[in-house]
């Protein structure tokens, strides 16, 4: 058998810089793997985010597109007729023989 005496030391020497070495740059490759990561999850994150914004502003979109048709298809006869039956009320008459009753009764008090 032969004995571990054999192997030459420049040769052993060299096997054992290298390993160093490799040793040496695992963190840095780490690091860098890591930050690899991290850059694509946070791009891909920024992409969702974009397309979540046009989806949203092509339903935006849409919705006032369907409003301003509503809009616009509604007969403006509908429209004047629904404003006069809003503004129609008898609260001036009201108003007017309430006054009315009043100043009788003010009148009948000084006549008294």
């Amino acid at each position: 058998m032969s004995s571990t005496d054999n192997v030459n030391t420049q040769v052993t020497d060299a096997v054992t810089q290298a390993n160093v070495k490799v040793l040496g740059d695992s963190p840095a490759l780490s690091l860098s793997n890591l930050y690899q990561t991290i850059s694509q999850s946070l791009s891909l994150s920024v992409q969702n985010a974009v397309m979540a914004q046009q989806q949203s502003n092509l339903i935006h979109q849409a919705v006032t597109t369907q409003g301003v048709s509503l809009l616009y298809s509604v007969n403006t006869a509908a429209i004047g007729a629904a404003t006069r039956q809003t503004f129609k009320s008898d609260d001036t008459e009201n108003l007017i023989a309430l006054l009315g009753a009043i100043q009788a009764l003010s009148d009948s008090g000084k006549n008294a």
